[in-house]
C-alpha cells in the first residue's frame, strides 16, 4: 500500500520533529510505501522562498527519500488535473492537486493533519 505526504508533514518528517506527529500519522508512516505529490514540491518552495522553513524542497526531497524512501509521485500530469478540476471543495490549488494525487492513486491514503482535506477526502490519515 502507498500512503501520500501532505507539505506540512514532509516538512515536520525533514526536520525530525516527530512528536508532533498523531500515532495513526506515525504507524502509516512506519508501515507504507511513502509519496509526494510533485505540487508538495512546489509548495516546499513558495513556502521556503517566504522564509516559513528552513531547507528548500530538493533538501526536503532528498531527506526524505534517504530516510524514509519517500518517492514522488509520476503519475501523468493531464490524469491529475482531470481528477483535481473535480475537487471544488476548495480554492487552494496545493491541496487540489495533493489530494487529486492520493485519489487518483486507488483512493491511496494521504497523512494530513489539515481539517479541510479531512472533511472533504475520506483516507484522510491524522
Amino acid at each position: 500500500m502507498s500512503a501520500y505526504l501532505d507539505t506540512h508533514i514532509a516538512v515536520r518528517l525533514a526536520d525530525g520533529d516527530l512528536d508532533k506527529l498523531s500515532p495513526a500519522a506515525m504507524q502509516m508512516i512506519g508501515g507504507t510505501d511513502l509519496l509526494l505529490s510533485p505540487m508538495v514540491l512546489i509548495e516546499l518552495d513558495y513556502l521556503f522562498e517566504l522564509n516559513k522553513i528552513r531547507l528548500s524542497a530538493d533538501d526536503v526531497q532528498r531527506k526524505l527519500e534517504f530516510e524514509l524512501g519517500v518517492r514522488v509521485c509520476q503519475f501523468s500530469f493531464q490524469e491529475i488535473a482531470r481528477v483535481a478540476s473535480r475537487e471544488q471543495w476548495t480554492r487552494d490549488p496545493f491541496d487540489r492537486i495533493i489530494v487529486a494525487h492520493s485519489r487518483a492513486n486507488g483512493i491511496s491514503p494521504l497523512i494530513s493533519a489539515d481539517r479541510l482535506i479531512s472533511q472533504n477526502y475520506p483516507r484522510t490519515v491524522w
